[in-house]
């Protein structure tokens, strides 16, 4: 059976929705995951025994609106095969410019770093590592939105991440709540791969 890591952030519930979507809890089933690594802004107790109830290895980082929560560590990391994973909200990076988020992840000694608080899905692979922002589970607003065109307050796609690590190669599964022109909203999926590179070895 695959060791499935479920990587979700960014939730806000209720200051900024209601809840995870119906469609995500039909597919987040408890017995499937085996561990949950969460990017943070968690804000209640119910939704904390929910991410509990779908996997007891529960990992969370603090984030910027975690202000009861004094104990949660900023990062943490995670071994799986021969990759390791390290994991963070976000609000300590000045930007997620690739560099930055480079630095961090050299500075955690990971392979693969997580990172959220920008409420947008985006992974990308540079300098041989791995990076993925899993976005906003519940589809919540973000307060940090500029880009400057004037046309108001983007909708935000719901979205969460699943990893599976066989080895030094990690397959990610992208689960995304998108609508189509008549409103009915769909689970799209997408696959992306990353391996770890090889150290060559000495003659």
């Amino acid at each position: 059976m695959a060791f499935l890591i479920l990587v979700i952030g960014d939730l806000h519930i209720p200051d900024r929705a209601l809840d995870i979507p119906a469609k995500f809890k039909k597919l987040l089933a408890p017995g499937k995951i085996s561990q949950t690594l969460c990017l943070g802004n968690l804000t209640d107790k119910s939704t904390y025994e929910y991410l509990r109830s779908i996997s007891p290895d529960l990992k969370i980082v603090k984030g910027r609106m975690d202000v009861e929560a004094t104990s949660l560590p900023l990062t943490q990391v995670v071994t799986h095969g021969g990759v390791r994973i390290g994991f963070l909200e976000g609000f300590t990076l000045v930007s997620s410019e690739p560099d930055l988020l480079l630095a961090e992840a050299n500075k955690l000694d990971v392979d693969v770093l997580c990172w959220g608080g920008t409420h947008r899905f985006e992974c990308f692979e540079y300098m041989d590592k791995f990076f993925i922002n899993p976005g906003t589970a519940t589809g919540a607003f973000s307060t940090d939105w500029a880009d400057g065109d004037g046309e108001g307050e983007e909708e935000m796609v719901p979205s969460f991440c699943l990893m599976d690590v066989q080895g030094i190669s990690l397959t990610l599964y992208v689960y995304q709540l998108r609508k189509d022109a008549n409103g009915v909203e769909n689970v799209a999926v997408e696959k992306v791969t990353y391996t770890k590179p090889v150290e060559p070895t000495g003659p």
